[in-house]
């Protein structure tokens, strides 16, 4: 069966329906610094791993979780291993937006009749305590989606609530660091979206894919006048699952003057297509974003000329729509250094980390969400000059 035979219904309530965001699995050089990391900047539990000591002869792995978002950290550990090739060629970048179904197989099944190119066959590791079945496809550049269906003890509830990722994962252990975000939380709690860069003139390829092969629709649509500086431009289409679990903002160059950071990113990333950043909803931006800064967490730089129009714009748009002002002080937003924009359902609130390693080529987005469902298209300009200010200091513009 192909796409053609399927409506788009067909394809969201079939094999392909999405239950949950698996994980998200990252290459990474050394996965037990990174797991330490993202730990001590982010908050994140270090809460599985599997390495040698655990039987797993060729890579290790780290499981970080907070709120509903689980990161799987993974090394090689032989030069031989083509995850080695990735890390040399892209650096650490996510690899994997895994999605847990009903029926992993039945699901990579249904994606390749759409039209998917597979990444890997469908593999069962299992227990006398359950399964795990994972079968993946091919995506932008060199990210992969994973379908995961689990079994028993390793169902989707059970590692929600601690248990055990899948055979041959042990819990860590007591680790102060995991003590300590206990006791001093950050408050994120779920994969809000995903963005991929992908190369000019390729957007509309990778939008016509998430339709036809997952059964996706656009949500929003962003042009260059949209998204554009007196340097820079770029075009950008959000892609949402069909019970909007997750959205897929995805990204393309534009003409400018100079270079954008679509263009940045793809000429430090081999110029491959890949995921950008992950944004990670809150349900108090201020206090997660107090909290992270506390960490050391390096967010762009918002001028304070920002916040001299943006509190009349954002009121404005909130009275024409008969919603609520915005209940978080003003003044503390603006010593954070929090974007805030408004629509037609309410407001929202965004800051952007700087590049998480030394290549330009992912960072971490916080959102917090009151009533509105967009990506703070108000915050487009402002948010562009102060990229393009840490694209100059690189020396990248």
């Amino acid at each position: 069966m192909t796409t053609a035979n399927l409506s788009q219904a067909e394809i969201a309530t079939g094999p392909l329906d999405l239950i949950d965001v698996d994980h998200v699995r990252f290459f990474v050089g050394n996965a037990k610094q990174a797991a330490f990391f993202y730990a001590h900047t982010f908050g994140f539990i270090i809460e599985q791993m599997a390495d040698l000591t655990t039987g797993s002869r060729d890579r290790a792995r780290y499981l970080l979780t907070q709120g509903n978002i689980r990161l799987l950290l993974e090394t090689p550990l032989s030069k031989n291993d083509p995850a080695s090739e990735e890390l040399l060629r892209y650096g650490d970048g996510v690899k994997d937006i895994a999605f847990t179904v009903e029926d992993a197989e039945a699901a990579w099944k249904q994606a390749i009749a759409n039209g998917a190119e597979p990444a890997y066959e469908p593999l069962t590791i299992s227990d006398e305590c359950g399964a795990v079945t994972t079968a993946g496809i091919k995506t932008y550049g060199r990210a992969v989606h994973s379908f995961v269906s689990r079994t028993g003890d390793y169902d989707i509830a059970n590692v929600k609530k601690g248990g055990a990722f899948e055979p041959g994962f042990k819990k860590t252990g007591k680790l102060s660091v995991n003590e300590y975000n206990q006791q001093h939380p950050c408050g994120l709690m779920f994969l809000d979206h995903c963005v991929g860069n992908v190369d000019e003139g390729k957007m509309n390829h990778w939008v016509s894919w998430y339709e036809n092969i997952l059964g996706f629709a656009m949500f929003k649509h962003f042009d260059d006048e949209d998204i554009s500086t007196e340097h820079s431009a770029l075009m950008s289409k959000v892609m949402a699952s069909g019970n909007n679990l997750i959205k897929f903002p995805i990204n393309e160059p534009a003409t400018g003057k100079k270079k954008s950071q679509i263009q940045e990113y793809l000429e430090w990333h081999d110029m491959t297509p890949g995921v950008q950043h992950l944004a990670f909803r809150t349900n108090d931006c201020v206090e997660s974003v107090a909290e992270l800064r506390r960490r050391g967490v390096d967010f762009l730089r918002i001028p304070d000329e920002y916040y001299e129009s943006v509190w009349k714009r954002v009121d404005r748009t909130l009275t024409e729509h008969g919603h609520e002002a915005v209940r978080e002080d003003h003044e503390r937003i603006k010593d954070l250094g929090i974007l805030i924009d408004a629509d037609d359902q309410g407001y929202l609130l965004q800051l952007f980390t700087k590049p998480l390693q030394d290549r330009p080529t992912l960072f971490f987005e916080i959102i917090g969400r009151r009533g509105s469902q967009s990506f703070g298209k108000g915050n487009f300009k402002a948010l562009f000059e102060s990229l393009e200010l840490e694209q100059d200091r690189r020396g990248n513009l």
